[in-house]
């Protein structure tokens, strides 16, 4: 594996949504994981091999309640720099496998833990979702149309951005000050709190009276007409971002906008005539019409793609922002970095022959190996 995180060596105990998320960034930027997945009936590793959001990953199939499981797990971390687990606070706890019992195998070990909640709390165990959690953390109901219900914006808010990259901005925040103490610790990344943080800027802007609690009547949530979608001719639509005074301008001049609108755009009384204006004129032309107008200029105009529509475009082509793998389109590894790319790796390699490489480079013995399988403590895949 290539990437600025070569040579790292993390454990990812199964979960859904912000872990796996987590580790495919790791992975893409080059750490080395292992996925631990559980038993089960017609063990179909969820059709994992085909699941993007665990990719780059070697695996073994371990039960959690066999003790000799546990134990096996527990020499793996002995090899790990650092840990993921996404189960509800005190399950690995009662299993075997807390923090104080794998920091005890490994003191270097950093042992990330994602939950909704967090660790402690009296929410701290009840079951939840992104949608919960955003709504928790105040930034769902600025999510919106003015005087309609608040909308959720899929589950970018909670799992993948207060969840996925908060997880890995703490462990990689926790291995760089290993590098001082020589010791690790506790990484515990509750998506409310990150979702919270995200929002940090609205609770500053609001504190400040820049920023009013009725959703949708705002700078950055559709309230102001020139930072909105429209409607076009052919029924798609364009985003509309001009939010400095010169962007706005050029936006006017290319569209045909009357120049009064241009004078008064901080004016919030000429925003609903303003708003009335821009849909009219949008409606005008096609989608694929404002594109040749306005992209590439500083209208900031763009138009909203869809997901089969998006890695089509021509800046994405340029970049090689999306690729395809194993039939699959999929976004390429972000961040890049100039000396040491990053690179989408395979899909989750979930043959028994790896299962057994990763044990010997451990340190088991084939004999041990065996007597795991046959006590059931491991799983054939």
């Amino acid at each position: 594996m290539k990437g600025p995180l070569s040579g790292l060596r993390l454990l990812e105990f199964e979960a859904i949504g912000p872990v796996p998320m987590c580790g495919t960034l790791l992975a893409d930027l080059g750490a080395e994981i292992l996925f631990v997945d559980r038993p089960r009936a017609r063990h179909v590793p969820l059709a994992v091999a085909d699941d993007t959001m665990r990719r780059g990953r070697r695996s073994i199939v371990v039960d959690l309640k066999h003790p000799r499981g546990v134990e096996t797990v527990l020499r793996l971390v002995e090899h790990a720099d650092a840990l993921l687990e996404g189960f509800r606070p005190g399950v690995l706890e009662r299993l075997g496998l807390g923090p104080q019992v794998c920091l005890a195998r490994n003191s270097r070990l950093i042992y990330g833990r994602m939950t909704g909640y967090g660790q402690d709390g009296p929410l701290a165990t009840v079951a939840g979702h992104d949608i919960d959690y955003i709504a928790l953390a105040g930034v769902l109901h600025g999510i919106g149309r003015a005087g309609e219900r608040p909308v959720p914006p899929l589950n970018l808010i909670g799992d993948y951005g207060g969840g996925s990259l908060f997880l890995a901005l703490g462990l990689l925040a926790a291995l760089y000050e290993r590098e001082r103490s020589g010791k690790g610790q506790v990484v515990d990344a509750a998506m409310i709190d990150g979702a919270a943080s995200l929002g940090g800027v609205f609770y500053a802007l609001h504190a400040m009276g820049a920023w009013s609690d009725e959703r949708g009547c705002n700078l950055l949530d559709g309230g102001a007409p020139f930072y909105d979608t429209y409607e076009t001719a052919d029924g798609k639509y364009v985003a509309v971002g001009a939010l400095e005074p010169q962007f706005f301008a050029e936006l006017a001049r290319r569209i045909g906008l009357d120049e009064h609108f241009v004078a008064r755009q901080s004016d919030r009384a000429a925003w609903p005539e303003l708003r009335t204006r821009l849909t009219e004129i949008f409606r005008s032309r096609t989608r694929a019409q404002w594109c040749d107008l306005l992209e590439g200029s500083d209208a900031c105009v763009a138009p909203v793609l869809s997901l089969d529509e998006a890695p089509g475009h021509a800046h994405h082509r340029a970049r090689h922002a999306f690729i395809e793998r194993d039939g699959v389109v999929q976004p390429a590894p972000a961040p890049r970095f100039s000396r040491t790319p990053g690179e989408t790796a395979a899909p989750l390699d979930v043959s028994n022959e790896t299962a057994e490489d990763v044990l010997s480079e451990c340190g088991f013995t084939p004999l041990e190996i065996a007597e795991l399988y046959q006590a059931g403590a491991l799983v054939k895949k």
